[in-house]
């Protein structure tokens, strides 16, 4: 198993729009992603065959991408289709065809897989409830100057709350808290108990009877985390981040909101997106801080009992690293207590 045979979002499917071209990276593979003649999306690597310019700086021409340098115009599989300086003498050449790479689109995202064969057959992931009836969505894009693990690992970290939301997302009270954490077929579920108001300036909208609040939070291999909480009746949220590597120090996160909030749920909107991009611009600062020490220090950690979850994350990341398949590691669970 590589990195390279997961689905990685590349676009907003609004974001992709008839003759527009984006540039991305993934995996430090630079990208240029269109839309096709049949709307489909497209992605080749971005880079002319020709004098090596960028595709992705060129334009559309009825659905086939035009470099910006000499002309050269490339179809959907990325095949050259047009020589401007060969006129009438241009003839189609197999070995005149650009890298392509396989994509999807589903829950309102534009995918792309890097591997051309595939060792294991996945499909993207299901965001949680989206566009179901009586859900909400808000989507926020962010780019953390962090790896892909020290951002999953810290989507789904109570400890640091306290101290990097203090009052909008918890506040350090020394509250005893429990957890299961399980790693399981190249996933980590991590169950708590004990939680009920600490949920910090919006506690009493979201669980006004201070209820102990159903808290879980997932892993999925190998850059997707879904934090769940569940209290009263319509107060049900997921908080979904995919992380997409783009460099080793560079990740652009889509992270959905998804919430059942009953009656409230249209009014809630601009209030969710706004705590949310407020929370996750702390978490943008801080793992940027981190980042510059581990670019300095490397990544010696001292794990506390707290941790688990990263050591199950990372043992995970280490296995694709090594080109193995993370499901083959030996089912764990641990019960682990600690306080925030």
């Amino acid at each position: 198993m590589q990195f390279a045979d997961f689905w990685y979002i590349v676009a907003l499917s609004e974001q992709l729009q008839l003759n527009k071209v984006l540039s991305r990276t993934v995996l430090g593979e630079w990208l240029a992603i269109f839309r096709g003649e049949d709307g489909q999306p497209v992605a080749l690597r971005d880079r002319c065959l020709h004098r090596n310019s960028r595709l992705s700086s060129g334009k559309i021409c009825d659905g086939a991408l035009q470099c910006p340098y000499h002309g050269w115009v490339y179809d959907a599989v990325g095949n050259v289709i047009a020589v401007p300086a060969e006129g009438d003498d241009f003839k189609p050449s197999p070995q005149r065809r650009a890298k392509c790479y396989a994509t999807k689109e589903q829950d309102g995202y534009v995918y792309v897989r890097l591997a051309d064969t595939p060792s294991v057959n996945l499909e993207p992931f299901s965001m949680p409830h989206y566009g179901q009836t009586g859900w909400e969505t808000v989507r926020v894009i962010n780019r953390f100057a962090n790896n892909v693990t020290n951002c999953a690992e810290n989507f789904i970290d109570i400890p640091h709350t306290a101290f990097v939301h203090p009052g909008v997302f918890r506040t350090s009270r020394q509250q005893k808290l429990e957890m299961t954490v399980e790693r399981c077929n190249g996933s980590v579920l991590v169950e708590y108990r004990n939680e009920n108001n600490n949920l910090g300036w919006y506690s009493r909208f979201l669980n006004l009877q201070g209820a102990e609040i159903k808290h879980s939070d997932r892993f999925y291999m190998p850059n997707i985390t879904s934090v769940e909480y569940k209290m009263a009746q319509n107060r049900h949220l997921f908080i979904t981040s995919q992380s997409i590597p783009e460099t080793d120090n560079s990740t652009l996160v889509y992270t959905d909101v998804t919430y059942n909030y009953g009656i409230w749920n249209k009014l809630a909107r601009p209030f969710v997106r706004w705590t949310a991009q407020h929370i996750i611009r702390q978490d943008v600062e801080i793992l940027g801080i981190q980042g510059e020490a581990i670019a300095k220090y490397g990544t010696q950690f001292y794990n506390t009992p707290a941790d688990t979850i990263h050591i199950f994350v990372e043992s995970i990341m280490a296995a694709i690293s090594r080109g193995e398949d993370p499901r083959l590691l030996p089912n764990q669970s641990v019960k682990v207590t600690f306080w925030v």
